[in-house]
This record gives C-alpha cells, structure tokens and sequence, in this order.
C-alpha cells in the first residue's frame, strides 16, 4: 500500500521528533518511484528522421523494409566460383576449367550461377588449386537484415549502431517517444550553471528540454509557472528544503498535489514530487550532488516512463574500497571505474573537484550498512 503524501510541515515536524530517527519520516526511495512512475503513462508516438533519433526511445517495434543484401554478395575479394565445378582441387590435383572465373570485389554482387569466393591464389593460370565448400565467402541474400526483422524494440534507446542497421535496412524515418520537459529554477545559488546541467543530463535520456524559467522564490511565483506548462513533465530546481525560504513544495501545494515531499535518499533527501493538471512535476534539491543523486534515482526513471523505456541490466564491478551507509536511507555514492573495479569517490558534499572524476554511481540499498571492498555492487552510469 503506497502511503500517504506528505506535506513538507508534516515531514519536518515528524522528523524532529524525540527519540525518532529523521528516515522515519521520509518515502522509501523504492515506494517513491513507484508511485512517481505508476501514475505516468508513455507519451505518444511520432516520426522523425533516421539522423535525428540517436539517443531517443524506439516507440514501436521498427522492422527493416527489405532484405539487405538484396542479393548474394562477396565478402571479400578473389575469384567467383561454382562450389560444384571445383570440388576437390588441390595443387596434385587441379581441376582445368573451361571458361575463366569473375573477379569480384568484397560487397559486390555475385555473378550468376556462382556460390563460392576463392582467394587469388587459389587461381593459378586457368587451373584451380584449391576448393571451398558451397557459400565460402559469400553473404546470402537477407542474410545481414532479413526483411520484416525486428530491428530495435520498442522502447530500446537508438544508438548510433542502430542507425546504421536503419540505413541498409532502407528506413528513413522511425517512430519514437519524446517526452518534453519544462525546467523551473528558484531558490538556487547556481541557478545557470545547474539548470544546464540538468537539462544535459535530462536531453541524455532522450527528452526535449522546451523551456528554463527562472522564478521568485515565492509559493505565488513557483504556481504561477508550473501552471503555465504544457510540457510533459516539470523539473522543479531549488527551494526544495525545510527552512523557512524554501517555497517550492509551498508552490507545487497552490499549483496542483504534492504526492511527497522528503525521500528516504541521500544526497538528495529534500527531492519530492507531485502533479500539476495531471502532469508530474518533480522538486530536485538546489545543491549539485542531491540534485545529480535524485535526478539518477527519480528523474530518470520518470523520464523512461514517459518515454516507454525499457530497464537496462545494470553492470557489475568489485568495489575497490569499503563503502559505509546509514541503515534506512538509499545512499548514492559517487564512483570512478578503475581497470580492477570501482573506487568510491563519496557522497554527499562531494566537492565538485572529485565529482567530475565520478563516471559511474552506486545506489547503497536501505538494508545495507554498506559494502566490503571486494564486493561485487550494480553500477548506475553517468
């Protein structure tokens, strides 16, 4: 049972509590991107250009519009060849031929009547030296795409690969999901340099970023501009906390919901999420490591929902270093892939200085009081 939304007084008085510990009064990460993505459906489809979809979600199955080879091709140099006509040649016993073999380059189409490509040295005047077994050499036709093949499932990201595959397989165009994204900046010290920032990790996961707007850290100026979107979804960045001066979940409240405010996460604790005329709108903490930690763990998978993406299986690596962890929260911690594994680079209050070493992320479970080095732990990239 998904438990109630909390308001940011209720979270705080909560949290203050005597003899009560703060996570008590804060979402299960796990229960908050269930009820985040659970009330999100996929947005729909539309065509762009083959060039254009690298990076975004395939919104239907795509199949490839004709075989490729459409017919039999070589797959390297040397002589065509009738497998039949030179079965059992060798230098002992050359097999003379009647008429002279074709040339053919790699990629080229196969003459007729022939099923074999013989290296050049297999030629030696008009005298075969040397066989091969039937289609040696040779790429069937439809054998690299077959017409009607499932190419990219839907729901799979399109990767530069793919579009390759697109080309020979005669597409020009795809279907795809994109959700769009409105990013609203209050209450933040480093209002441009973070929202770009988000806005580059949002555009990685296939969205359009169609506005910034940078607000009054007023409850009134915060509702006013998450009403005015029309986007898929609302990044709210900045006045996240429980201080007097943070307004934004006060904004989210007058605007439309807020489904909870307070995650079980650290960095990133402050994150919340609610809805806005059926849109999600979700609160991403002015700070860089809480924002980056409650982008990865709310923000991306909000962001797959609305695109119909599909979960990757995560990698695994051995943990070079000991991690340790507070019982009750989901802890993002910061990491560098090493040949030999990761190293943890930290946490929260990673200076910025260490976090651009970081390319990988290790999401320490709730359960857990960390993990010995050694241990084999999932990565989430960067």
């Amino acid at each position: 049972m998904i438990a109630p939304a909390r308001s940011a007084a209720e979270t705080h008085e909560t949290a203050n509590r005597p003899g009560r510990l703060a996570s008590a009064a804060l979402m299960p990460l796990a229960e908050a991107v269930g009820l985040l993505t659970g009330r999100v459906a996929p947005v729909p489809v539309h065509s762009i250009a083959v060039p254009d979809a690298i990076g975004r979600i395939a919104g239907s199955d795509i199949r490839a519009e004709r075989d490729s080879p459409l017919h039999a091709s070589a797959l390297r140099d040397g002589w065509a060849a009738r497998a039949d006509d030179i079965f059992g040649a060798t230098p002992y016993a050359p097999i003379l031929l009647t008429r002279p073999l074709a040339w053919v380059e790699s990629g080229a189409p196969m003459p007729d009547g022939t099923d074999v490509v013989l290296p050049s040295e297999a030629l030696e005047g008009r005298a075969v030296v040397a066989d091969a077994p039937s289609h040696d050499g040779v790429r069937a036709a439809g054998e690299e795409i077959a017409r009607g093949a499932c190419l990219i499932a839907a729901g799979a990201r399109i990767s530069p690969l793919h579009r390759l595959a697109l080309d020979v397989a005669g597409l020009s165009t795809v279907q795809v999901r994109i959700p769009s994204l409105r990013l609203v900046v209050t209450g933040c010290s480093e209002t441009q340099s973070l929202s770009a920032f988000i806005a580059t990790l949002a555009a990685a996961e296939g969205a359009t970023v169609t506005k910034v707007v940078g607000v009054p850290d007023t409850p009134e100026a915060i509702a006013a501009a998450l009403r005015a979107s029309d986007s898929d979804a609302t990044f709210l960045l900045g006045g996240t906390g429980f201080g007097r001066g943070d307004q934004s979940a006060a904004g989210l409240a007058r605007a439309g919901i807020v489904l909870a405010h307070g995650i079980a996460l650290k960095p990133g604790g402050t994150a919340g999420f609610g809805e806005v005329d059926g849109r999600p709108v979700l609160m991403l903490p002015g700070h860089l490591d809480a924002a980056l930690s409650a982008f990865l763990t709310l923000g991306r998978p909000l962001l797959a929902a609305l695109a119909g993406g599909r979960s990757g299986v995560p990698r695994q690596a051995t943990l070079l270093r000991r991690i340790t962890s507070t019982i009750g929260l989901s802890e993002i911690v910061f990491a560098r892939r090493e040949p030999d594994g990761i190293l943890p680079l930290g946490g929260a209050d990673l200076p910025l200085r260490s976090l651009i070493e970081a390319d990988a992320a290790i999401l320490v479970a709730p359960e857990a009081e960390g993990y010995p080095a050694g241990a084999s732990v999932g990565l989430i990239p960067l």
